[in-house]
Formats: structure tokens, C-alpha cells, sequence
């Protein structure tokens, strides 16, 4: 009597999910993939191989691939008067820009190409960027300070910061013109007001030029208000003698006139005239403080009125938020100087070259106006001030800039800069002037940042401030009535942070970072971490190499896309110590693989879609941008208990339904928890081979091998096969392009329980 067939089984993977790394082969979802890379898990039946990268080359010569001179150390995209931009910042201290073509059948290749700045302008490191509207580039260098570059020109921001009186001049009844020395060219031009005293007196005397007659009793004299804001009107007294008004006496002379108030009388005809104690210029206000100065510039000032006996005069002082940079900070103005002409200012340190002017007022020093402020300076750097005559020295301490940029953002119409524990930003009306009543500073002195802040990020209405374990944000910008500003200052973790700037950007209406142990969503004020499903990958980064990341536009959906270093201890998918990118969209993950060096990425929205270029070490790309080239995919399921995860199986066959455009060839292992079979090679090719079993290769003549394909489309890979086991599962790797996977199948029979 023949034994009965044993009952064969069949399972089918089909509605895909994304990767999953967390939990061991055997246990997580079916449908998940243990490893999936240059295969996007588009949907159910629905995972497509993603598209290589393309060398970035030149629409007029499309063989000339686009390089840089040296190593890029940052890579980012920017928009100037409506031209897209890639800018590398290099080891050398050199910057590059290839603009990108935005529209017509070349879009999204290289247009031009130059130079931003020679070898040493910039650190060899750590150069952050911002955009300001797209007008400028906005550059912060950890040592040098803040640079603009408008297409055209790079300038240090050096806006003026203090303007210092060294003579007052005398003789002023009017405002003089101030002007400062011109910017370079692609800079702005600073502009300032003066403003004039007339003194402790204001009205000097008063001239009686018609003493009237008839007078019995003392007319009151009256003088008109002063035209200066804050000014005091003068008052006096009569005296008259044999009925006439001969003299008026000052009571008050008042003050704040610019030119001799007129004068009347109560009663009678008198007439007289006034004169004023003649003004000096008090003090000089910024308009603008301009931008592009590599020098404190020099000020002139003209006019004033006819009687000017001395011409007042002035010096300037820069901000440029270079390290190491002096400011002196007057601790005692001291008594009794009377030549400030020979006061010296000493500053000893290890730096070079800072020097400063001080400034008498009234017998003291009031301030030091620096003319250099130096470089390399640290912070027990030490001012000594001596001369000018005085009875008591004036003291003074170096305020030393020892904190390098390390993050500049653009937000609510402002430059702001990260230093240490203080964001400093500019007015409202520029985004180069850090001197008006509207620019300013705030130091985060909360606990919940550790250390230093370590990025600045602008996205959704706010300005994020990131610490390495921390997340505030400012927002509700606004100046006030007096011109001062004022903005909410939020603490939103205070636990997680990141201190990688190339790896934060804004993902639809969250912002996406990552730090060193896993990746995160931030909506609002909630944190969320969304990257569970990479959690096997993160112990074999190696973050000494950057970790950069960006939108991209993938079969018509917006991912983003984190690229990173994995070490040579990696055990996941076909080789390891290599740069690879974690993809993420519609709350799954798979992973691509770009080329081994692509080490920065950064995102630019060209020609309607989102791309994503690269850079390894000085050769451009432009990644997912070849469809026709052949990956290296590697896709591999779960392992299954295929309903019983206690008895063993038994597989007999499997089949991988495909849509193919040409041919495509598979590799396939069919694995079990104790390993895998011998490779099964798929394909829809036909193979002419002789008697030996070698590949007959058939040549057009154009000597191109031709594939002999069965079919285009649809296409079902299946074969025999064996391995037991009570977990089943399929790797299946190639190097074809453009295919699309539809469906696992296996047939397996039942066995022995444990």
C-alpha cells in the first residue's frame, strides 16, 4: 500500500514593510526585511530598485565630470538671485561653487564653476552657512568670523561697531555730516548722525538792540523752545532804567539749541537777540553699520555752521566676530588726563597686532576704540593704560572672543551666530549690523544645556538651539516701542540634542536630526525617535567620519535620507567599512548605497523636484539620478515559522515574481536559523552555451553583447529547492537596474516538531 503524499504548504510575502534591524531575523514581522538596500519598499507588491548616481558634470561638456581642488571638510546648496549653487568649503581653507542649472532638458546639471575664495580665507574645518533671503550666502568660520557672498563678491561682514570722539571740535551751531570711509566693492556702505552740545549754558548772553521806552514796571522776557529733543528752554530777567530796558540776565541758559532761540518781550517795543554758548559734537550714531570692512574705516565730518573754530574728529571699530579677537573694557576712567593725544593703551598676550585708542571725556577715559582688535589672543591677555597727563591711571580688562562660530542661522530678518552659550543677532533692518539698539545677544545660563550650543537650525517659525542633550527654540521675534528686541526663549528637551549640523533639516513639518544613537522627529515642542527599526546599525557607525543627510525625491516620494559611515565590524548586508544611506519615508527604512565615498550630501530643489548631490573627498554626484546603470541590491526577509514556529520544514520550492524592463539576474539563497543553501541563480536571459558549459556571448556590430530576454514585464523567477529548518527565509541579491519585486513565494512541507 502506497504511504501518503505528505501536504505541501505555500507562503507568500507580499505586503511589504521597511527595514528592520532591532530585533533578531527571527522575530521580526514577515513582511519586514532584516536588510534592504538599493530596494525601496514602495508598497504591497511594490519594492523598486532604486537609481545609481551620476557623475556631476557640465551641461557643455557632459564627459568633463566636475571636481574640486581639494578635500571638501562641508558641503552645502544655496539660492542667489534665483541661481542654485553648490558651495564646497575645503581642507585648504579655499571655497568652491558650481551653480546648477534649473530648468530645460539640462536641469539639475553644472552650469558654471569658480572659485568663492583662494587656499587660507577660510578654517580647514567646521565652516557653517545660512542664507539670508537670496541675496547672500552667509558664512560663519570657527576662527576668522562672518563673511558674505553675493554671487559675485566675499566680503567679512566688519560692520562698524563703536564709533569713539577724539576731538569734539568747538564752535558747532549746527549738526555736522558725517561720513564714513567707503566699503569694498560688494559691501555696504556705513552711514552715521551726529548730534551737537551747546554745553553746561546753552543760551551765553542776550543783546539788547532796541531798549523801547515808557517802561514803569519790569516786562518778562521770553525765549523760544530749543529745536533738540530733550532740550531745556532758556530763561532771564530784565532790568530798565529811566523807562527803557537796557540788560536781560540768564537765569537758566538752557539747553539743547542748535541756533540762537528768538527773544521777546511781555510788553513794550524792546528788542535784543540771543547768542549761544557755541556746541561740540557730543556724540555720533550709526544709521548703518554697514558691511564688508576689512579695516576699522575712517570717518570725516564736515560742516556744522559757520563758526566752527575746531573740526571734531573720530575714529571706528569693527565687529567681526573673529577668535581670539580684543575689546578693552574700561574697569576706572581714572582723573586728571589733559593730553589724550599721548595716552597709550598696551595689550599684552599671546596673540599679535591688537591695538586701541582711548577716548577722553572730562578728565577720564571712557572707553578704548579698538583699531585692531587682533588675533590669537586668549583669555589671560592684559591692558595696561598710561600717559595723557593724569593724576589717576585708568584701569582696564581684555574682553578676549575665545569662543569659536560654530553655527550661523537666518531667521525673522536676522543673522544669528552661535559662540560658546551666546546667540548674538543682528538689527531688524540688516542682517550685517550687530551694533544698533536692535541687535543684541542672549546667554543661555538654563541648566539643561550642558556645554556649548553646537548647531543653530531655522525651520517652522523657529530658530532651534541645539546642546548635545538639549533643544530650545526662539520665536515671537518683535522690536519694541524704544527699538530693543524681544523673542520667547523655550527649553523643548532636555534630553536629547545632537551635535552634528550636516545631519539636521526639515523633514515635511518636522525637523529631522540625528546624533549618535539614533535619529529623531521634532514637531513642535515633542521629540520622537524614529529610527527603532536601525538600531542594530548605529553600534558600527563611525562617527569620526561626518554623518550629513537631506531630502530627496524618490519615485515620486519625498524621503529623507541620513549618509554615514559603517566600520569594518559591520555585519549587515554585502560589504562593510563603507559610507551608506538610511532612507526614510511613510514610517519605513531601507538603506541605499551611493558609492563608498560619498562623505557630505546636501539637498537641492531643482527644476521642480527635490535632489540630492554628494561629494567624495573632490569628485561631485548626483544621486538616484541613473536608471539605467546597473546596483547592487540586496534584499533579505524575515525568517519565518510559517505559521509553526516548534516544527521543522522542509523547502521545496520558491519563486520571486518580478517586472523587469530587459533582463535581470538573481542570486538567491534560501537561509534557515541554522544557515543557507548554495546559490540559485534566476534569470530571464537565454543562455547559449557549447558542450562544454561555457556562455556563448552574442556581438552586435557595434561588438555590444546582446541579452536574449523571454520577457519583458511580468515575470515569475522560480526553481527547486532545498534547506530545513524552523525559520525559512530568501536573500536575494543582483546587479541589474530597474527591476521591480512583486512577490516572495515558497513551498515547504511539514517535518518533525522540535
Amino acid at each position: 500500500m502506497a504511504a501518503a503524499e505528505q501536504k505541501k504548504s505555500y507562503a507568500i510575502i507580499k505586503a511589504f514593510k521597511g527595514l528592520n534591524t532591532k530585533a533578531n531575523r527571527t522575530a521580526i514581522d514577515k513582511e519586514e526585511f532584516s536588510w534592504l538596500e538599493n530596494a525601496q519598499p514602495i508598497g504591497s507588491g511594490n519594492i523598486r530598485i532604486t537609481a545609481s548616481q551620476n557623475n556631476l558634470t557640465f551641461a557643455s561638456n557632459s564627459s568633463a565630470n566636475i571636481v574640486t581642488n581639494a578635500n571638501v571638510s562641508s558641503f552645502y546648496s544655496t539660492n542667489i538671485n534665483l541661481t542654485d549653487y553648490l558651495i564646497a568649503f575645503e581642507a585648504d581653507g579655499r571655497a568652491e561653487y558650481v551653480s546648477i542649472i534649473g530648468s530645460g532638458p539640462n536641469v539639475g546639471q553644472g552650469n558654471t564653476a569658480g572659485n568663492i575664495a583662494v587656499i587660507g580665507t577660510f578654517s580647514n574645518a567646521g565652516v557653517s552657512y545660512a542664507q539670508y533671503k537670496n541675496q547672500y550666502a552667509i558664512i560663519g568660520d570657527p576662527s576668522k568670523g562672518l563673511f558674505a557672498w553675493d554671487g559675485t563678491n566675499l566680503n567679512p561682514v566688519g560692520s562698524v561697531g563703536t564709533i569713539g570722539i577724539t576731538n569734539p571740535g568747538a564752535g558747532y551751531t549746527e549738526a555736522p555730516n558725517v561720513v564714513i570711509q567707503a566699503a569694498p566693492a560688494g559691501g555696504v556702505n556705513a552711514t552715521a548722525v551726529a548730534t551737537v552740545t551747546t554745553g553746561a549754558g546753552g543760551v551765553a548772553s542776550v543783546t539788547v538792540t532796541a531798549g523801547g521806552s515808557g517802561y514803569t514796571t519790569l516786562p518778562s522776557v521770553t525765549f523760544s523752545a530749543p529745536t533738540t529733543a530733550g532740550g531745556t528752554t532758556a530763561q532771564g530777567v530784565v532790568t530798565i532804567s529811566g523807562g527803557v530796558v537796557v540788560a536781560v540776565s540768564i537765569t537758566n541758559p538752557g539747553s539743547g539749541y542748535i541756533s540762537p532761540p528768538s527773544v521777546s518781550f511781555s510788553s513794550g517795543s524792546a528788542t535784543a537777540t540771543a547768542a549761544l554758548v557755541l556746541g561740540s559734537v557730543s556724540s555720533i550714531t550709526l544709521t548703518n553699520a554697514g558691511a564688508g570692512y576689512t579695516s576699522p574705516p575712517s570717518v570725516t565730518i564736515t560742516g556744522g555752521g559757520s563758526n566752527v573754530t575746531t573740526t571734531a574728529s573720530a575714529i571706528t571699530s569693527l565687529v567681526t566676530f573673529n577668535q581670539g579677537a580684543v575689546s578693552v573694557l574700561i574697569t576706572s576712567g581714572g582723573a586728571g588726563y589733559t593730553n589724550s593725544s599721548n595716552v597709550s593703551v598696551a595689550i599684552s598676550g599671546a596673540g599679535s597686532n591688537a591695538a586701541g585708542t582711548a577716548i577722553v571725556s572730562g578728565g577720564q577715559i571712557t572707553q578704548v576704540i579698538m583699531t585692531n582688535p587682533g588675533t590669537g589672543y586668549l583669555a589671560n591677555t592684559t591692558v595696561s593704560i598710561t600717559g595723557g597727563g593724569a593724576t589717576t591711571s585708568a584701569t582696564g580688562i581684555a574682553v578676549v572672543n575665545t569662543d569659536p562660530i560654530v553655527d550661523v542661522a537666518t531667521f525673522s530678518g536676522r543673522t544669528w551666530i552661535a559662540q560658546g552659550r551666546t546667540v548674538y543677532y543682528s538689527a531688524s533692518t540688516s542682517p550685517f549690523d550687530f551694533t544698533s539698539v536692535s541687535a543684541g545677544s542672549l546667554t543661555l545660563t538654563d541648566e539643561t544645556l550642558h556645554g556649548n550650543i553646537t548647531v543653530l537650525y531655522s525651520a517652522n517659525n523657529f530658530l532651534y538651539i541645539f546642546g548635545d542633550d538639549s533643544i530650545n527654540v526662539f520665536s515671537d521675534v518683535r522690536v519694541t516701542s524704544t527699538g530693543a528686541t524681544l523673542f520667547t526663549n523655550t527649553n523643548v528637551s532636555a534630553s536629547v540634542g545632537s551635535k552634528r549640523p550636516y545631519a539636521i533639516f526639515p523633514y515635511f513639518r518636522s525637523l529631522l536630526f540625528m546624533n549618535d544613537y539614533g535619529i529623531y522627529a521634532l514637531v513642535g515642542s515633542t521629540t520622537s525617535k524614529i529610527s527603532d527599526p536601525l538600531d542594530g546599525i548605529f553600534p558600527y557607525i563611525d562617527f569620526t567620519q561626518p554623518v550629513t543627510g537631506g531630502q530627496v525625491l524618490l519615485n515620486n516620494i519625498l524621503c529623507a535620507a541620513f549618509n554615514f559611515y559603517v566600520n569594518s565590524s559591520f555585519p549587515l548586508g554585502p560589504a562593510p567599512s563603507r559610507f551608506i544611506q538610511a532612507v526614510f519615508f511613510e514610517k519605513k527604512w531601507f538603506i541605499t548605497s551611493q558609492g563608498n565615498g560619498i562623505n557630505y550630501v546636501t539637498s537641492v530643489p531643482v527644476g521642480g523636484v527635490v535632489s540630492l548631490y554628494g561629494v567624495a573627498t573632490t569628485t561631485l554626484y548626483r544621486l538616484y539620478n541613473n536608471p539605467t546603470a546597473n546596483v547592487a541590491s540586496y534584499i533579505q526577509t524575515a525568517l519565518d515559522p510559517m505559521g509553526d514556529s516548534i516544527r521543522t520544514k522542509q523547502a521545496l520550492k520558491f519563486g520571486i515574481e518580478a517586472t523587469v524592463a530587459n533582463s535581470a539576474t538573481f542570486t538567491v539563497t534560501v537561509d534557515s536559523e541554522s544557515g543557507s543553501s548554495p546559490p540559485y541563480t534566476l534569470s530571464n536571459s537565454v543562455l547559449w552555451t557549447n558542450n562544454l558549459g561555457n556562455t556563448i556571448p552574442w556581438v552586435n556590430n557595434s561588438s555590444v553583447v546582446i541579452a536574449w530576454s523571454t520577457q519583458s514585464g511580468y515575470y515569475l523567477y522560480k526553481t527547486d529547492a532545498q534547506q530545513y529548518g524552523k525559520y525559512l527565509g530568501l536573500t536575494q541579491t543582483s546587479n541589474s537596474a530597474g527591476f521591480v519585486v512583486n512577490t516572495f513565494e515558497f513551498e515547504h512541507e511539514l517535518r518533525v516538531r522540535f
